[in-house]
């Protein structure tokens, strides 16, 4: 009995242990269902919104799928402005409109297609389209520029059939131009496409970056150029503009201020007119470089856009006009003769208040070097400068010596002691006088007396330019010392561009002055005393060139009692000094000092 109970009990048990079970197994059934209804509505979402978006909204989604382009479009930074020292412009921007192509969006086949089509459109051989295209990675989202600044006869055709041609947009920027056109043409420089090497050196540079290729465009141009930008922008077929997604703005580049006077530039070149030659003015405190005009020249406005065939041909004339003539040597003539001046007084040779005789010529080695006309008698400093007195010059380059003779033209600022980097000008040269041993070395020829003597006058193997002339009369303007020509208005009065004291004892200063202030008043700089500006000093000189027409030369500073600018011009093959050169500085003087006076007869 009592098993068949503790049977029963233990059935009961275990039927009771069955009867709860399920109880807790309800649970997670309740869950599963929940979660499977949730799903089914969340799957019945998805689903309506995708019946939506194929059905209902299908063929509009479509369409925007095949046609529209998500596109990175650089934005060319606007070049920054150059002016001159009083802030007229000199280099600035116009609106003009350039045609790109984007690579990826058509394949090499449809490149051919394309650039077929464009060559007459853009005047662009289809060959030299390709090459533009295969310069960049065909992967890159960037666009090509192909062509840019076009006029309306070009742009306005083209861009009624951009539309038939997927990846060609014709777009508004900034161009280049230069308002004054040829003027200072050679320090501005000119500006270009960067070249393959430019892309390589500066990978940050987009493809079609534009940048400066000689001058201050050149020298300057990582302040003027600015960064360019990007736009990412979804178009459609026709290369319409459909939203902008994001954007870097460009940053536009510096402008730029140079110590050139625009009036003055324009005067001196007016005054060389089609002559070759050059003309440097400079502040005779400062070293800035107020005027450096060279003929022939350029115009820089030709290179912002293609230059064609026939205009490269004419820049290629035997003249060279891309040559800077103020910055190439020349033989000084009697211009010189203000070094063998202060080499023969500095050497102790010679003092302020020697005298020399003179004669019609002198016979050196065997050879007669002859005066200009007959005799000055017995003269001191100040007349043989006055008059220009050959057989004066040549007694003191014969005591004085060559080395001295170059070490005080050194001092003054011929040679490499003129540093051109601190211009920002490529293609410059220095001058040269060359010692006994120098002659030698380069040469490879024996110093002879005769070769003393023609130095003491500016000729034989004496270059000086324009440029360093300016610098040497400005060192006896302004009291003793040698400038540090510049170009740049933030350069002026730092300690890159300060004045270096030549050592020259106020004494020979004064004495070279005066002879310089008899050439004006007197002499054979009379022509630039005629009473339209204050009264300057100067020096004539002519350098014989074999074969040719003598050049003529003048160096100058003004007003004589005190300096404030130093003026250099040579006129090639332009004969007399007081002829050619004196009277164009005259000119640069007269707009320097304001409204020209009405000439007198001085008494």
């Amino acid at each position: 009995m009592q098993r068949e109970l503790s049977a029963l009990s233990g059935f009961r048990s275990s039927d009771k242990t069955l009867g709860e079970t399920p109880k807790k197994q309800s649970r997670p059934i309740h869950r599963a269902i929940v979660l499977m209804l949730v799903a089914t509505g969340l799957l019945s979402l998805h689903a309506t919104r995708l019946v939506e978006l194929q059905l209902v909204q299908g063929k509009q989604n479509r369409e925007r799928a095949e046609n529209n382009r998500v596109r990175l479009v650089p934005m060319p930074a606007n070049r920054g402005h150059i002016v001159d020292r009083k802030g007229k412009l000199l280099a600035a921007n116009n609106l003009a409109r350039s045609v790109y192509l984007w690579p990826k969006e058509q394949t090499p086949e449809e490149w051919k297609v394309t650039a077929d089509k464009l060559s007459p459109l853009v005047k662009i051989p289809a060959k030299e389209i390709l090459q533009k295209i295969k310069q960049v990675n065909p992967l890159s989202y960037r666009p090509v520029r192909l062509k840019q600044g076009m006029p309306p006869e070009v742009f306005v055709p083209l861009a009624e059939q951009v539309g038939q041609m997927p990846g060609v947009e014709v777009r508004p920027e900034a161009s280049r131009y230069y308002p004054e056109g040829t003027v200072a043409a050679h320090v501005l420089g000119y500006i270009g496409e960067a070249t393959g090497e430019d892309l390589k050196a500066h990978p940050e540079y987009p493809m079609g970056m534009i940048v400066g290729q000689m001058g201050i465009e050149a020298s300057s141009n990582k302040e003027i150029a600015g960064v360019w930008g990007d736009r990412l922008i979804e178009v459609n077929a026709q290369n319409q503009e459909l939203r902008l997604i994001g954007q870097t703005p460009p940053k536009p580049g510096e402008a730029v201020q140079l110590t050139i006077d625009l009036s003055m530039q324009k005067t001196a070149e007016k005054a060389l007119g089609n002559r070759r030659g050059a003309v440097v003015a400079m502040d005779v405190k400062t070293g800035a470089v107020l005027v450096l005009a060279s003929h022939p020249t350029f115009d820089p406005n030709l290179f912002t856009r293609k230059i064609t065939k026939d205009e490269w041909a004419t820049l290629q004339d035997l003249e060279n006009p891309f040559l800077n003539r103020a910055m190439q040597g020349y033989p000084p003539g009697s211009t010189f003769k203000i070094v063998t001046s202060v080499a023969g007084m500095e050497s102790g040779k010679f003092s302020p208040d020697s005298i020399l005789g003179t004669s019609s010529y002198i016979t050196v080695g065997g050879i007669d070097f002859n005066e200009h006309s007959g005799s000055y008698g017995d003269i001191g400093f100040r007349e043989a400068l006055a008059f220009s007195s050959n057989t004066f010059f040549y007694q003191v380059g014969i005591s004085t010596g060559p080395e001295e003779i170059a070490k005080w033209g050194h001092l003054l600022g011929i040679g490499k002691d003129t540093d051109l980097k601190l211009l920002g000008l490529s293609g410059g040269d220095h001058g040269q006088m060359p010692t006994p041993a120098e002659k030698e070395k380069i040469y490879k020829e024996p110093w002879y007396a005769g070769d003393t003597v023609t130095m003491s006058i500016g000729q034989g193997l004496v270059l000086v330019t324009p440029l360093e002339a300016a610098v040497m009369v400005s060192s006896i303007a302004n009291g003793g010392y040698r400038v540090k020509p510049h170009l740049l208005t933030a350069m002026t009065g730092t300690v890159e561009t300060q004045r270096v004291h030549t050592g020259m004892k106020p004494s020979t200063i004064k004495v070279i002055k005066e002879g310089l202030i008899a050439v004006v008043a007197e002499g054979t700089g009379r022509g630039l005393n005629d009473g339209s500006i204050p009264l300057t000093a100067g020096k004539t000189g002519t350098s014989e060139i074999i074969g040719q027409q003598d050049h003529s030369l003048y160096v100058a500073f003004g007003p004589a009692d005190k300096p404030e600018i130093a003026i250099a011009v040579v006129v090639e093959n332009g004969g007399f000094g007081s002829v050619a050169a004196a009277p164009i500085a005259k000119e640069v003087f007269q707009t320097y000092f304001g409204k020209v006076k009405q000439p007198v007869n001085p008494q």
